[in-house]
């Protein structure tokens, strides 16, 4: 088979205005794709696919994992999840235990026969395996969202404005990938929309809607989660490349019918083929994305700042 390779997103949104340098964006994104690379040395298409995204969870600059947004009470509560083209899928929603939710999504892959596991119940398999424990809201996040509720930022949630993914800057992490086998996997990761509801799920720990694995593409969506599920965007990304055969084309078409129903600044996809193709699409200022083969040069795209 071929190399492997690796695609990886911060999210589609904005980018603008917020309080760090972008090149430590660049440089996530770059050292993502390095950690997945280098998993594909020793492992398959779900090792890949989960330390990728943990890294990012872990680096703090974007909306997962540590970084992740906080709630209208002020709590982290994350989703995540992760597909294969085996045709196995995982995903937990509002779990606030683990510091990586993408490691507890592929316990639940491997440990249970289920596909979405949420809440407590989650978060109580995430200490019984010993996940390490997530350290907390971050200064920038609990800042983010006393600003929010305050009023300094106006929030497109409570306004009940599709304009998060405009307003608030950095969303969902994600990726797809090709192992050496040839097994196609895609993830996603978020901390949700800041200042939503409690309890509130979206489109990162569903199949077909935030992340999509066949034996033909691997596809990871970021943007407004609502939009995502009514869409199962993922999914129809399949769907139509099964029948095109052309990436480039059919993430255009998708997100421009998206944005027709929807409205711009609310979807960003990568996706990657069978044949190792890969392409990224969004209807945001902004999306910073990169993707590389192993052994090959890192490319990054997507900050338009």
């Amino acid at each position: 088979m071929g190399r492997p390779v690796i695609a990886v997103h911060g999210g589609a949104g904005a980018w603008r205005g917020l309080d760090f340098d972008y090149k430590l964006v660049y440089d996530a994104i770059e050292e993502s794709i390095v950690r997945g690379l280098e998993a594909s040395r020793t492992g398959n298409c779900i090792d890949m696919i989960v330390e990728s995204i943990a890294y990012l969870e872990d680096s703090g600059l974007f909306n997962a994992g540590v970084g992740s947004t906080l709630d209208y009470i002020g709590n982290v509560l994350m989703d995540a999840g992760l597909m294969t083209s085996y045709g196995k899928a995982a995903g937990v929603a509002s779990v606030s235990y683990p510091r990586n939710p993408i490691r507890l999504a592929r316990l639940i892959l491997e440990k249970t026969p289920h596909v979405i596991i949420s809440g407590p119940w989650a978060d109580d398999i995430a200490r019984r395996f010993s996940l390490e424990k997530h350290p907390g809201p971050s200064i920038r996040a609990q800042a983010m969202w006393r600003d929010l509720k305050s009023g300094k930022i106006e929030s497109p949630w409570v306004k009940a404005r599709i304009e998060s993914a405009k307003t608030l800057g950095y969303d969902t992490v994600g990726a797809v990938a090709l192992d050496s086998s040839g097994c196609l996997a895609a993830g996603a990761s978020t901390g949700g929309v800041a200042l939503k509801l409690p309890g509130r799920v979206g489109d990162s720990p569903i199949p077909g809607a935030g992340f999509y694995a066949d034996s033909n593409i691997a596809v990871s969506a970021t943007g407004i989660g609502e939009t995502i599920i009514l869409s199962m965007t993922s999914l129809r990304v399949a769907n139509l490349y099964a029948t095109l055969g052309m990436l480039d084309n059919t993430l255009r078409i998708i997100v421009e019918e998206h944005t027709r129903r929807w409205g711009p600044g609310t979807l960003g996809l990568i996706a990657l083929s069978f044949k190792g193709e890969i392409s990224g699409y969004y209807n945001t200022e902004a999306m910073p994305w990169g993707y590389a083969r192993l052994g090959e040069e890192i490319r990054i795209l997507g900050l338009n700042v």
